[in-house]
């Protein structure tokens, strides 16, 4: 305990506030004493938090439900006031260490009659929480509090109201994990949904530890990766566990949730002999000491304010909380030490999706510099993907192309840049996202000026090696760029969003652009996207630098990148190679065949790699799943019409209009319901899977009555609102699935997952595309397969942070 400082108040509520006891995730942690004299532990939520109205909302939910625990062996809910100027949560103060301080610092492994009771109490507890329909997810030993006449389980319930705030204002804090890697379930690392049983193995891994004063699978000398790959992989090391012990232990830590047992039958096999004392006679009285201590404790003098800001922003430097107590146990950086974790606010109610690791530094800074990471990211993909439609090469007299649509020149961009996407994110995850943003938009842009030259000097084969360096680049600056976003958690929704209504866009603006320009001779048009990529590097300044990678010795899985880079462009090499209607090249039917075989060949590398590309938990996660799955559903269906609409606009209004009539008011749609609606949205509660459903019939209906208008040749303005429903229901659909898919990733893995949807995206495009120039006629399958979607969105997605909606 500290004294209390001038800035800290002196009363919350009923309670007197006499010391400090630590901070937590979310604020401070004081100990109080009621007027009656009842000692409470009151947690004070930062002011930031506070002024979030969604963190209110959730606070309130995560109070309300952790007031219904009310077993013997937890801390009770005593009081609390989430409408307050500054909300706040009082309850019970145990005067006892965690089991940590216990087993790790002062006595060492309690005896076999100790941890026998130890479960008891410990299932007694769990019984109470699930029976409140609640899941702990964090059962570790600082989270446990030993007293007198037995353990009490604290912490749960709270830190989910830190979950998807606006605007990347609570952006996950060095050091703090959702779970704590020593004490995960196989299903946590993995990224499964959480059921009741996932706290029975962690409440395992906590009898191993009180037994032994061990980890269960050892210390993390080998890194972060390794050591969770052991808990979901490996059998636990089970060495001087007490022989009577060790049924009911292999029981709680069976790799299948269904094959261990529930709390109740755990208190059952550990019945019997809960009255008798549980601990070493040295324990106890220390215990007692403590005790005796608390009751002479009389409140010191305040100290001073320190100089600098407020409480809330030094609450990470604040000193730790004593061994009277862990409501604040204080994040730790990895499994080493017992109890590294989460704060004391540690989530219960839904399941986590997966495992949150520490970023050593946030995706970008907060506030104007935010701003302007966020302006460079969108500006540097807006020059990948209109470049991919801008640096086709257009002759110099009406626009005439040189090179027929067959020859390779035409489709090198699309080839490079579908096969470089996953391998480009993984690069993003080794060497660092800024890194290889910068270095994508400085390659495309220099390439680009390749292209430039090789057009004016009239050289195919440095055109094409230009093009094709163009779309490599590109497709790395493409997963640095929506990486970033991931990692910073979206900016709130708003980067998702942004990012949303680029990648719309982006190649609409290209084609859209190329017919603009069409008088432009071969060079200045091609200059158009690298003087777009040289713009986007005058904001590098504004990214953070990189964290050094964390690799934990392992190898870069080369075949599993090689097997990806060639299934991708060999896949779109097939697809682009559709020349015209009602016919298919015979190489592209060799393409296509062969890139299917070898992404299944990835696919299958990735499950037995020892570092792959893509980690299976991301897509063992349902919910990531239906995101993957809905994500290509809509390449399918909406973006592989857009390039066809531009044609259809250009017919309907006889070319008369060099924007394509109604097209340039559906991008603005787009960006609208992308970049303003959509995170609005978000941030008022509402779940991504409700934003995708509302937005993919909204552009089915859109384009469904743009081609009836386009049949029966209505005007400018029927066509126009047609369309710019369309685009605002492609917005809310993209912002939404980018959300649901890329949100709570683990950080060095949100390149490659990243690049695997952006592969699928425009993989899934450029087969709709194909199908439409094939079947040469109204694409109402388009919109079928967009109802499709919506049904798949709203039964799979997940809530971010939780589980599915």
């Amino acid at each position: 305990m500290k004294p209390l400082t001038a800035e800290d108040p002196t009363r919350i509520g009923p309670y007197r506030l006499i010391a400090r006891l630590g901070a937590g995730g979310m604020g401070l942690v004081y100990l109080g004493r009621s007027d009656v004299g009842r000692t409470v532990a009151v947690k004070v939520v930062q002011r930031e938090y506070a002024a979030q109205a969604e963190f209110r909302k959730r606070f309130a939910r995560e109070v309300a439900a952790a007031r219904r625990v009310g077993g013997r062996w937890t801390a009770d809910v005593l009081g609390a006031d989430t409408g307050a100027e500054v909300p706040w949560v009082a309850t019970q103060y145990v005067p006892g260490p965690d089991l940590t301080t216990v087993v790790g610092a002062d006595y060492g492994p309690l005896p076999e009659h100790s941890v026998r009771v130890l479960a008891n109490r410990l299932a007694l507890a769990l019984e109470a929480v699930h029976g409140a329909e609640l899941i702990h997810r964090d059962l570790k030993p600082s989270n446990v509090l030993v007293t007198v006449d037995g353990p009490r389980v604290i912490d749960f319930g709270i830190a989910r109201a830190m979950d998807n705030l606006p605007d990347g204002s609570l952006l996950t804090r060095p050091g703090m994990l959702i779970g704590s890697p020593g004490f995960m379930s196989p299903e946590q690392v993995r990224g499964l949904e959480l059921t009741p049983a996932s706290d029975v193995f962690c409440l395992g891994a906590v009898l191993v530890y009180a037994a032994t004063g061990r980890l269960l699978f050892g210390a993390a000398d080998t890194g972060l990766n390794a050591h969770l790959f052991r808990i979901a992989e490996e059998e636990p090391d089970l060495t001087d566990v007490p022989e009577a012990l060790l049924p009911l232990v292999r029981a709680c830590l069976a790799k299948e949730p269904a094959a261990r047992p529930t709390p109740e039958e755990i208190a059952a096999r550990t019945s019997g002999d809960e009255d008798a004392v549980w601990l070493p006679g040295e324990v106890l009285a220390e215990l007692g000491r403590r005790s005796a201590r608390l009751l002479d404790y009389v409140p010191e003098a305040r100290e001073p304010a320190p100089a600098g800001p407020g409480p809330e922003a030094r609450e990470a430097a604040s000193a730790g909380p004593g061994p009277e107590t862990r409501e604040a146990a204080s994040a730790g950086p990895g499994p080493e030490a017992p109890g590294a974790g989460a704060s004391s606010a540690s989530a219960v109610t839904e399941p986590v999706a997966s495992p949150a690791y520490p970023p050593t530094t946030p995706a970008y800074p907060p506030g104007a510099s935010r701003m302007r990471g966020l302006a460079m990211i969108v500006v540097a993909q807006l020059a990948v993907l209109a470049g991919a439609e801008l640096g086709n090469p257009a002759g110099p007299d009406g626009g005439a192309a040189p090179y027929p649509t067959s020859a390779p020149v035409s489709y090198a961009f699309a080839v490079a840049f579908a096969a470089m996407l996953v391998p480009g994110g993984h690069i993003a995850d080794r060497v660092g996202r800024r890194r290889s943003l910068i270095t994508g938009v400085t390659g495309f842009a220099a390439s680009g000026v390749l292209c430039g030259l090789a057009l004016l000097a009239g050289a195919p084969p440095l055109l094409l090696a230009g093009r094709a360096l163009q779309g490599g680049f590109g497709a790395l600056a493409t997963a640095g760029a929506l990486a970033t976003v991931a990692a910073s958690r979206g900016g709130g929704g708003r980067g998702f969003g942004a990012y949303a209504a680029v990648s719309a866009c982006g190649p609409m603006l290209g084609l859209l652009g190329s017919d603009a320009l069409w008088f432009m001779a071969r060079g200045p048009l091609t200059a158009v996207a690298p003087a777009l990529a040289l713009l986007a590097l005058t904001g590098a300044r504004t990214l953070p630098p990189d964290s050094p990678a964390r690799t934990d010795g392992v190898a870069a899985d080369l075949p599993g990148a090689l097997l990806g880079f060639l299934g991708a462009g060999a896949a779109m090499y097939g697809l682009v190679g559709v020349p015209s209607a009602g016919r298919v090249d015979g190489d592209a039917v060799v393409g296509l065949g062969v890139g299917i075989a070898l992404l299944i060949a990835f696919a299958a590398r990735q499950r037995a790699a020892a570092a792959p590309l893509l980690p299976p938990y991301v897509l063992r996660d349902r919910g990531r799943r239906g995101g993957f799955l809905t994500m290509g559903l809509v390449g399918f269906s909406i973006l592989s019409l857009l390039p066809p609409l531009t044609g259809i606009m250009g017919e309907a209004f006889d070319d008369s209009a060099p924007w394509k009539g109604p097209m340039l008011p559906m991008l603005v749609a787009v960006a609208v319901g992308g970049g303003w609606i959509a995170p609005r949205l978000l941030r008022d509660g509402m779940t991504p899977a409700r934003t995708a459903v509302t937005g993919l019939p909204a552009t089915a209906v859109g384009v469904a009555l743009g081609i009836v208008a386009i049949e029966t040749g209505s005007g400018y303005a029927a066509m126009s609102a047609c369309l710019i429903v369309a685009g605002i229901g492609i917005g809310l659909t993209l912002t939404a699935l980018f959300t649901a898919t890329l949100t709570d990733l683990t950080p060095r893995h949100s390149g490659a997952t990243a690049g695997a949807l952006m592969t699928t995206l425009f993989l899934t495009a450029a087969l709709g595309t194909a199908l439409y120039t094939l079947l040469d006629g109204p694409p109402w399958w388009a919109a079928l397969c967009m109802l499709l979607a919506a049904v798949t969105a709203g039964r799979m997605l997940r809530t971010p942070g939780g589980g599915r909606v």
